[in-house]
């Protein structure tokens, strides 16, 4: 039986660079304020905003308020999406391949609806896409949609139940440490995309090896 392989989005089929968001927020700052958003951590207001709690208007509001910005929601929607960059086509490849050789393929996501339209729009363009990333897998779990986020261990076992799999059977791709020790605690298989590992470099050898990790390394430190 071929792995299943759950897949994270930011940083690992869709390149992330998490300062640029923070800093283009602060720029639009009367009071020049430091924005709680990294890889690591972030404020509430961004964990209701990828859980669905905050509609695109109400999140703006929400930021001007907060950070004292004084934008229109063009400038603070541009902001917003500025970690966002590119979609290597070979990652997309590569999925499309291990899809065909009988892989059951998901993507579990912390993201929100401006993320989603904005990937999708950048999807269609380039690639042609109808429906963004879910053209090139079995299914998506985006927090914004399901109600959870990662790490907490209720999407993780959202998504499991949904496809039938069991975890043992399941390899999770992961750039996040914290996100990596809630699937090994659940009894996934992980792949922990530490720099400078990539999904194209790393993956086809972390597969060869399963069910054991590659590479072997110690477990990363948990973070909140």
């Amino acid at each position: 039986m071929k792995p299943n392989l759950l897949f994270d989005f930011g940083g690992v089929i869709i390149n992330i660079d998490y300062a640029r968001t923070p800093d283009a927020l602060r720029r639009l700052s009367r009071a020049n304020s430091a924005v709680d958003l990294s890889q690591a951590s972030q404020s509430e207001l961004f964990d209701q905003m990828e859980t669905g709690q905050l509609s695109p208007a109400e999140f703006r509001a929400a930021l001007r308020e907060h950070y004292e910005l004084n934008a229109t929601d063009a400038e603070i929607d541009a902001a917003w999406n500025a970690l966002l960059l590119d979609v290597p086509a070979e990652r997309l490849a590569l999925i499309g391949e291990l899809r065909r050789q009988g892989h059951q393929t998901a993507l579990l996501s912390n993201t929100n609806q401006l993320h989603i339209e904005e990937v999708n729009r950048r999807l269609a363009q380039q690639y042609g896409f109808k429906n963004g990333i879910a053209d090139c897998l079995d299914r998506v779990f985006y927090s914004q949609e399901v109600g959870f986020r990662k790490p907490g261990e209720e999407i993780f076992r959202h998504a499991l139940r949904e496809m039938n799999w069991q975890p043992a059977d399941t390899l999770f791709i992961e750039d996040s440490p914290q996100h990596i020790a809630t699937a090994r605690r659940l009894g996934l298989r992980v792949l922990y995309l530490a720099p400078p590992l990539t999904l194209t470099t790393a993956l086809p050898e972390a597969l060869r090896a399963f069910p054991r990790e590659y590479p072997e390394r110690p477990t990363p430190p948990a973070t909140h």
